[in-house]
């Protein structure tokens, strides 16, 4: 090895270790009989006793074990005789085994990184840990698995609380439990008096029927006496009833034009006890016409409900979508009148028009109506549309707006196809549960006295 950082190879020098006439060999240097750096290596130029040198570059995690004694903290100098810039005090490459006897220059072998293993304390290093002492109270202790976070720890809103945290299905199976009510005790408070409500809006769709039958149905699944009077000629409360109303079934037109009594045409509803309904059939659409000739036309259903002999507690009036004759006798029968608004524009356009109308009748044929009830259906949260409406109603009818809305569900839609209301086809839905909630808001505010849970 010389100071030019080149090498006497024993297959160039001469006898006795004489250089030959070539001169030392640099490490960049090539074999003889070697390609040329950047030519294509031919196999039968190689010579037979050796291989060529592959150079490998060390990778930049890889550790190269040091092969000389130079200490690791002497800077390297470059070489000003090698063109490549190289250190003129590297430490020499460890000869490798040669095929046969002749030997090749060392190749340099990456290593795997080192991984630093965190040390474990010793008596030496944590003298007061080993000796048993506690550590400084200012060390804050390691959480453990079993850890209760402090009470001044965050908490964000998505995080599920104690009664979240039962499976869907068990929520909703004890949803639909509370809903039923298969002991049959009298879960809401019954009224004093019986209450007559109608249900009114002479705008179309807005859940006027839908919301009659499950109301009368909550309320009659929780010890209350209901009774549905169906006064749309389309009869879509009887269909979500189970109630007859084809033709030549007596119905609430006997009663109007024919003075036939209430208890002769009201039918109990299938499954549900305390739940009557007097159903309407298609002759209910020449009702209007019929009535104009007749003495006192506006008060013939109010003459009929105070002339039934049993006691209700409630008294559902399901309205036509108009503000005809059957909506007016509705209004003069009716003690308190529940406005379903739906979530849209055009349900709030045309509720001036039936304010108008309810001011109307309590000036000249009922002095005791009143707006007691407003209730928001088809409630949308994706639509910033529902929000604004909503907004609207509770800022001008303040503590009349229920509390409880009800969403858009697909299974209060689906249940009169089977002839049922949304409580019993799908108790644990969302639509069950609001309409619940509303009926129980209802039972709440108009209680008069409270009632034992055995009454």
């Amino acid at each position: 090895m010389h100071d030019d950082g080149s090498y006497d190879d024993p297959r160039v020098t001469g006898p006795g270790g004489q250089p030959s006439a070539t001169g030392p060999v640099s490490r960049e240097t090539t074999y003889q009989g070697w390609p040329a750096s950047g030519e294509p290596d031919d196999p039968s130029t190689r010579p037979p006793d050796c291989d060529p040198v592959v150079r490998r570059e060390a990778p930049s995690t890889g550790a190269v074990r040091p092969t000389s004694s130079v200490p690791a903290n002497v800077p390297l100098a470059r070489d000003p005789h090698d063109p490549n810039g190289g250190p003129a005090n590297a430490p020499a490459p460890r000869p490798a085994a040669a095929r046969g006897n002749a030997a090749v220059p060392a190749r340099y072998e990456p290593q795997p990184p080192v991984v630093a293993l965190p040390q474990q304390p010793t008596a030496e290093a944590a003298p007061d840990v080993a000796a048993g002492v506690a550590a400084p109270a200012d060390t804050p202790p390691a959480a453990g698995y079993d850890d209760q976070p402090p009470a001044s720890t965050y908490v964000s809103r998505e995080t599920p609380t104690r009664e979240e945290d039962d499976p869907p299905l068990a929520m909703e199976a004890m949803r639909a439990v509370q809903i039923l009510n298969p002991s049959g005790e009298v879960t809401m408070p019954r009224p004093e008096r019986t209450r007559v409500m109608c249900v009114a809006n002479q705008k179309g769709g807005v859940g006027k029927t839908t919301t009659t039958v499950n109301l009368a149905v909550a309320l009659a699944l929780h010890g209350n006496r209901v009774l549905v009077v169906d006064l749309d000629p389309q009869g879509n409360a009887s269909t979500g009833l189970n109630v007859p109303h084809h033709t030549g079934v007596p119905d609430v037109y006997d009663c109007l034009i024919d003075s036939v009594p209430l208890e002769e045409v009201a039918q109990a509803v299938e499954g549900i006890p305390n739940l009557w309904c007097v159903p309407a059939t298609i002759d209910l659409a020449g009702a209007e016409i019929e009535l104009v000739s007749v003495v006192a036309r506006e008060s013939r259903l109010a003459r009929a409900i105070a002339a039934y002999p049993g006691h209700f507690d409630y008294v559902f009036i399901d309205c036509p979508p108009s503000l005809g004759l059957l909506t007016v006798n509705a209004l003069v029968a009716a003690q308190e009148v529940l406005i379903p608004i739906q979530c849209e524009y055009y349900a709030l356009e045309g509720l001036n028009q039936l304010i108008q109308n309810i001011n109307l009748v309590r000036q000249h044929l009922n002095p005791k109506l009143e707006v007691s009830t407003i209730l928001l259906t088809m409630y949308d949260r994706r639509t910033r549309l529902a929000d604004a409406v909503e907004q609207d109603v509770r800022n001008h009818f303040g503590d009349k707006v229920l509390q409880a809305v009800i969403p858009r569900n697909v299974r209060v839609s689906e249940a009169p196809s089977y002839g049922q209301s949304v409580m019993t086809y799908d108790p644990g839905s969302r639509g069950a549960t609001s309409y619940f909630e509303a009926a129980q808001e209802i039972a709440e505010r108009g209680v008069m006295e409270p009632v034992s849970r055995n009454a």
